[in-house]
């Protein structure tokens, strides 16, 4: 039960932004006193309340309304950024759910047009992720936190080492798995080979069908394909090589050496040149370690993170 004190805030809370701290709730916010507010009512909170709760919320971010996802209580704040259509919901749950909450606080980012960051539909400029970073680094600016860390996940984990190398000030340390700074031509035949989403798994399929619905997921899978395909003609293959050799954040890297999508060469190359970057490979891991393995990987990055 929460305490008197704990309840006047929480009083206070819902008549600002008529929310409440239940998992998945999708009102918004406008008053800039909700973090504020936010943080008191928690610290006032009992561990099993701290443990469930998960805030969800919209904040307008470069004109457009992001969806974000919070949980914790702890003094180190922690942005999960998801990959390639990926949202807080289908990216991050094994994360919101059981990392530790009296040490972390947790920032889980739907990027534009992912997830509830809709409307609008996700467009794809030439350099989209890269937007991705802007966006995400002027959410945390918003919502006033000074020093995060960073896990990216293939596409969130190379927005998340732009990040860190256009604010290293901001960026404290970054954890990266299944990213990559370019792409090859071999790369970009492996995507043409998933373009089709009626070839993939129904257990790969189904969580994002959920999300979106079969048009709006096969058309803006096909998008991605197409977003790839113009990093490697008008890029030369090249997405944020530069940024890599800028990022003084302290670096962890983890790698799935049965990783399908990402061969082993791109860990190799963010290792040689993230300068004392730390590479870890779990022998048995795919692209998905943080879900399929998710106690090991949640162990490691904690560990990593109080470092």
């Amino acid at each position: 039960m929460f305490t008197k004190s704990s309840k006047q805030i929480f009083q206070s809370l819902n008549k600002l932004t008529k929310v409440c701290l239940c998992q998945y709730s999708t009102r918004e916010f406008r008053d800039p006193r909700f973090f504020t507010l936010y943080q008191h009512a928690k610290s006032r909170m009992l561990d099993d309340q701290r443990k469930s709760g998960v805030l969800s919320h919209k904040m307008e971010v470069n004109r457009v309304r992001l969806h974000f996802e919070m949980t914790g209580d702890g003094a180190h704040n922690v942005v999960l950024m998801p990959g390639a259509l990926g949202c807080s919901r289908t990216d991050f749950s094994h994360q919101l759910s059981n990392f530790n909450k009296q040490d972390f606080t947790l920032i889980a980012i739907d990027p534009r047009g992912y997830g509830q960051s809709r409307p609008p539909d996700r467009d794809w400029p030439l350099e989209f992720l890269q937007r991705d970073a802007e966006d995400a680094m002027e959410l945390v600016r918003k919502l006033g936190v000074h020093k995060v860390s960073i896990l990216g996940w293939s596409d969130g984990g190379i927005s998340a080492m732009i990040a860190a190398a256009r604010y290293p000030d901001v960026v404290d340390k970054l954890v990266i798995w299944g990213a990559n700074a370019y792409i090859t031509g071999r790369d970009m035949a492996f995507y043409e080979s998933i373009r089709d989403i009626s070839n993939w798994s129904e257990k790969m399929r189904v969580p994002f069908l959920a999300m979106y619905g079969e048009k709006y997921f096969r058309t803006q899978w096909s998008n991605w394909v197409d977003a790839y395909q113009n990093y490697f003609s008008k890029r030369n293959g090249d997405i944020c090589m530069a940024e890599v050799e800028k990022i003084k954040a302290k670096t962890l890297i983890v790698h799935g050496m049965k990783d399908p999508l990402v061969p082993l060469e791109h860990p190799d190359f963010l290792h040689h040149n993230i300068k004392g970057s730390t590479l870890n490979i779990m022998p048995e891991g795919k692209h998905n370690i943080h879900q399929k393995y998710h106690r090991e990987f949640n162990f490691l990055v904690e560990h990593f993170l109080r470092q």
